[in-house]
């Protein structure tokens, strides 16, 4: 996978390239990373500014002990990185790492990253005699461009460079405007990011975008990956399939708000290749649901889940939808049929049999369930419970939201607080936990992250949460140690997948 016919020009490559951003404070530990993720990536980026000041005397010979090309960078902290010493000590650093060129081009770095105002006449001479393509880089982090296309006019100087732009996108139609705009350098040679967790799928589909590259970081990775909008080089690969896709890749997707944990790609895509379909599927969050379906229509994207909090939203952008979207009023999958999208509910799908197999029973005739959460997954969970013959009572802070769900289903509500504690152990045999509280969280139960903080459980009810991630929520972990028997989302998860993966597909 990895080759050094990328020291020849990046013109000669077709495709994107996955590069792995080294940002550890030792040039060990960096090689380490690189022995890690090896059969992933094609380059890597030697962050040296962020080595300690001592491991920066051994950049020289780092390319012929990593055996991979190799981009030199020395991040200033205005674009971002933490060198501070000044731009003499950066010259001389970059002018210790290229000089005493190696015969062996391998040995050499293959690129060295230049920002915009960064002109040493010397030391870009010095890289062009040794074979070393200068990127010269431009970062705005914290605002878009107003003219992408504009900018890389400008920044193409001479083909002996390769213009990079990276900028913090404010919202999914700041991705989506970058993408139209790179339509028009399909035969150029760049590198554009989108950065942060918007940013996401220019890195997937930086192939869509034409840009050479997309960067990577470590998993284990201090900061959380999805907020620097990076993806690890294993999972770019292997889940989203970075390496084979194409112009004729089907794209599918899921979106939401803030969208930080999804298994959903994981699942869809493990499908799209065990069933050999060239297809993808990938998260793009978009604070508005009208910016999901702009995205959606801009890259042809064949069908989407939906999510928090845009499943009630996103209706009223639908050309029709099932009568279970009808009768739930939320909608978690759209198809595009025909150039028109159609909505469908397979959460209550999902859900009814999760459920049934989690209490080990064919209905719930005789059963009390508690549904915590009026919202849009409540929905879904609160016609399932119907069907299934289950009598409910809603519980949610806003009482008028549990008022509204309540009645439609001839169910009992209430507020979601102490003064209902009577009325919850009354419906305590099931509890079905279908807010976004513990998402994410691996503290101890509390009131920001545990919804029924204030309960006090007896051992002898059955837990179901629809958050999967993490494995174990603090309710979970909560009414587990009380004795109960708990589960979380992830097999609601796959149950509902499993009906949208023959939606998007027409297969089982």
């Amino acid at each position: 996978m990895t080759g050094f016919l990328l020291f020849a020009t990046i013109s000669d490559m077709s495709k994107s390239r996955i590069c792995l951003c080294l940002t550890a404070k030792t040039v060990a530990e960096d090689l380490a990373l690189i022995e890690r993720y090896r059969p992933y990536i094609d380059l890597v980026e030697l962050r040296v500014d962020l080595l300690d000041e001592d491991e920066r005397l051994e950049i020289r010979d780092f390319p012929s002990k990593a055996g991979i090309p190799c981009i030199l960078t020395i991040r200033r902290t205005v674009d971002g990185g933490e060198f501070s010493e000044g731009e003499a000590a950066r010259s001389m650093l970059f002018a210790r790492a290229l000089a005493f060129a190696n015969e062996d081009a391998h040995k050499n770095f293959a690129y060295v990253d230049f920002e915009e105002d960064f002109h040493i006449s010397s030391l870009q001479d010095a890289a062009l005699a040794y074979g070393t393509k200068i990127i010269r880089s431009f970062h705005d982090m914290k605002n878009p461009l107003p003219s992408i296309a504009a900018k890389l006019k400008e920044m193409r100087s001479s083909s002996f460079e390769i213009p990079k732009i990276a900028f913090m996108p404010h919202n999914l139609t700041d991705v989506i405007q970058m993408y139209r705009e790179m339509q028009q350098f399909a035969d150029s040679d760049q590198i554009v990011v989108a950065m942060g967790s918007i940013g996401l799928p220019s890195r997937i589909l930086a192939y869509k975008f034409h840009s050479y590259l997309s960067y990577t970081s470590p998993e284990d990775l201090e900061l959380k990956l999805t907020d620097i909008g990076h993806t690890d080089p294993k999972t770019l690969a292997e889940t989203y399939h970075f390496h084979e896709l194409n112009d004729e890749t089907k794209l599918f997707g899921i979106t939401g708000w803030p969208l930080k944990y999804t298994s959903s790609p994981k699942l869809h895509n493990d499908s799209f290749f065990r069933e050999k379909m060239n297809a993808v599927y990938v998260p793009f969050k978009a604070e508005k649901a009208s910016e999901a379906f702009e995205f959606a229509n801009t890259f042809d994207v064949r069908g989407f889940s939906v999510t928090i909090p845009h499943k009630e939203e996103i209706i009223k952008h639908l050309f029709s939808y099932d009568k279970k979207v009808e009768k739930i009023g939320a909608c978690n999958t759209v198809i595009n049929e025909n150039g028109v999208w159609i909505g469908y509910n397979t959460d209550c799908t999902g859900f009814e049999k999760a459920l049934l197999e989690f209490i080990g029973a064919k209905n719930l005739k005789g059963r009390k369930v508690a549904i915590i959460g009026a919202g849009g997954a409540a929905k879904a969970v609160t016609y399932a419970i119907k069907e299934m013959g289950g009598k409910a009572c809603i519980f949610n802070r806003t009482v008028g939201k549990a008022r509204l769900l309540g009645k439609k289903y001839g169910f009992e509500y209430a507020t979601l607080g102490s003064e209902s504690i009577p009325l919850l152990k009354k419906y305590s045999e099931i509890i079905i936990q279908t807010t976004s509280k513990g998402m994410g969280s691996s503290e101890e139960s509390n009131e920001s992250n545990d919804p029924l903080w204030f309960y006090d459980f007896y051992g002898t009810e059955l837990i179901y949460d629809i958050v999967y991630e993490p494995e174990v929520t603090p309710i979970m972990a909560r009414a587990q140690k009380a004795g109960c028997r708990v589960r979380n989302g992830f097999t609601m998860l796959k149950y509902q997948g499993d009906e949208q993966f023959r939606l998007f597909t027409q297969e089982k």
